[in-house]
């Protein structure tokens, strides 16, 4: 195994290589994303070749296991909510001497919404595609607000499109992490998921020809219209559900 990069004590990096060992239960197959608190690794379940991810907590982002400790328990809460991903078990290896928290999670196979967007002609989807989109991802968030709890980091890179056609098969990954749920949390929420149906179907560039009742879910980004009109996800939805079109 490589040495790990660091600065100051500090781990930035696992240089994990196919055919590492985790904890004598799993196998590096290969990195699959990097983030501010750690790295995301598919790995392979040795006992039973189920293949899984195991996102591995940078040390100086995970003190006394309180980031690690948090995720988990936060999944485990919002373990009925199909959205989002679920979580296993929590494993603890040793890596050039310093101990570090393992998250063992379920494998979402797809391709991040970022990178869909980037594959179509002028990297957006027409509006309709877009209300599609955007009544996924309330109706999936509705359960987390329900529940009086909240995503807190939704954008283009944390949601994977696993198959899409006359709807959209989602999966969001990573959870924003605050002590406790806060209203002002559930309302970030809804003005991001506005966000990534504006910048999905084209931004600013394209906003003033879209139709009437596409700017009328958009409020001009102003928060205190989204706010006024949807104050969670699941008003969102319902409008979605229920609105005329011209």
């Amino acid at each position: 195994m490589a040495k790990a990069r660091k600065n100051n004590g500090r781990i930035h990096s696992f240089d994990f290589q196919p055919g590492d060992i985790l904890a004598r239960k799993y196998e590096i197959i290969d990195k699959v994303g990097s983030g501010w608190e750690g790295e995301v690794f598919r790995i392979r379940e040795r006992s039973t070749g189920i293949e899984r991810a195991a996102k591995i907590f940078f040390p100086h982002r995970n003190r006394r296991d309180k980031s690690s400790k948090f995720y988990a328990r936060k999944l485990h809460k919002l373990r009925d909510c199909p959205i989002l991903i679920q979580y296993h078990s929590q494993e603890t290896i040793k890596y050039n001497d310093y101990p570090v928290t393992v998250l063992i999670s379920e494998l979402v196979e797809g391709e991040p919404l970022s990178d869909f967007l980037t594959r179509h002609p002028g990297k957006r989807i027409t509006p309709f595609q877009g209300v599609i989109l955007l009544h996924a991802l309330a109706k999936g968030i509705e359960k987390i607000h329900r529940i009086r709890e909240y995503h807190g980091d939704l954008h283009s890179g944390n949601i994977i499109i696993r198959h899409h056609g006359l709807g959209f098969d989602l999966k969001i990954i990573d959870l924003f992490q605050w002590e406790y749920p806060r209203r002002e949390n559930i309302n970030d929420d809804v003005v991001d998921l506005i966000r990534l149906f504006y910048d999905a179907i084209g931004g600013p560039k394209h906003y003033a020809k879209h139709p009437r009742e596409i700017k009328a879910i958009c409020c001009g980004l102003k928060r205190s219209l989204i706010l006024k009109k949807f104050k969670t996800a699941g008003q969102l939805r319902t409008y979605l559900e229920n609105m005329e079109w011209e």
